[in-house]
């Protein structure tokens, strides 16, 4: 699906507009233009990317083949940035969809093959404004990336409240899965910090207004966004630091309870060790063994082992094995 917004003096003026209108709007050094294309067909692709706006090959390449990381490159005409905004469609795990960023002098193309919550918002911004919205695309840019980023935070939380379940769950008696919850966890977390860092330095490179196609009264906007993509890295660190902690109360936890198994299978091998000695000096029945005639043989044998367990039992019981 192509979706198309096209800006004059900031404000919105049209959209949706015929693929042949296109080639005009872009040949009109007047107007701002901003192309979306949602899951689009190879035929949209090489209409719009070869066709109206002729990216260098390379960054269609890299916009087509799915991107494991973020990254931003420099071409003669135009950036090209690789981004990560937060899957939604996924309610279970933590998942990213990559967005694509072609960044002009006078227009912006997003590329993605999922629905956005951030591009579908910046979207309703424009199309309920009746102001000025963006007099440059890099200020639709920016809308874009910030609005990406606000979709991380309640992820952030998320894992913040699962983390906290955890560490209650750890510190309490049902521990059954807990291995695999920390492990998923720490995955999710990993991720988010695997996408995050690099997204931060794309995000740094335009801050520090290193290409041209972004004007000086933009660069304090991407600074904020830069801080806001710091603070969500630094959150994610500190969520790594508690997986470990709770990870390692988990294993001291489990080494306690299987510790507590030995010592009990210990003190009842113990108890039941006299029966087991006397039972085995018994059952050889020597023929000169003057127990075995004695009247009372059976009772005393039988008295000296329950004797001998109850010793062995108090033995167990202050020790603490039992």
């Amino acid at each position: 699906m192509i979706r198309t917004f096209i800006f004059s003096e900031g404000r919105l003026v049209g959209q949706d507009l015929e693929l042949e209108a296109l080639r005009l709007v872009r040949a009109d050094k007047g107007l701002i233009l901003w192309v979306d294309l949602e899951a689009p067909t190879e035929a949209e692709t090489k209409q719009i990317l070869e066709g109206v706006f002729q990216f260098h090959p390379l960054a269609i390449e890299d916009c087509v083949s799915p991107n494991s990381l973020p990254k931003i490159e420099d071409y003669e005409d135009h950036l090209f940035l690789v981004t990560h905004g937060v899957d939604f469609t996924h309610t279970e795990k933590f998942e990213t969809t990559e967005l694509d960023l072609f960044l002009g002098k006078e227009f912006l193309v997003t590329y993605h093959m999922k629905p956005l919550r951030s591009v579908k918002a910046v979207m309703e911004r424009c199309q309920k404004s009746s102001g000025v919205v963006a007099r440059g695309p890099d200020r639709l840019a920016h809308f874009v990336l910030d609005a990406l980023v606000d979709n991380y935070k309640p992820v952030v939380d998320e894992l913040r409240a699962e983390l906290e379940e955890l560490e209650e769950a750890v510190l309490g008696t049902d521990v059954a899965n807990m291995s695999n919850k920390l492990m998923e966890l720490r995955s999710e977390v990993g991720h988010l910090r695997q996408i995050i860092r690099p997204q931060r330095d794309v995000v740094s490179r335009l801050a520090r207004g290193e290409s041209k196609l972004l004007r000086p009264l933009m660069l304090p906007y991407f600074r904020d966004l830069r801080d806001n993509l710091i603070r969500i890295d630094e959150t994610a660190a500190g969520f790594t630091d508690q997986l470990l902690i709770s990870f390692d109360l988990y294993l001291s936890k489990s080494s306690f309870e299987a510790n507590e198994g030995i010592k009990a299978l210990t003190a009842l091998t113990a108890i039941s060790l006299p029966a087991t000695v006397v039972g085995s000096w018994y059952g050889m029945n020597f023929t000169h063994m003057p127990e075995l005639h004695w009247q009372y043989g059976y009772l005393g044998v039988l008295v000296i082992t329950l004797v001998l367990t109850l010793l062995t039992w108090r033995y167990c019981k202050r020790r603490g094995w039992i």
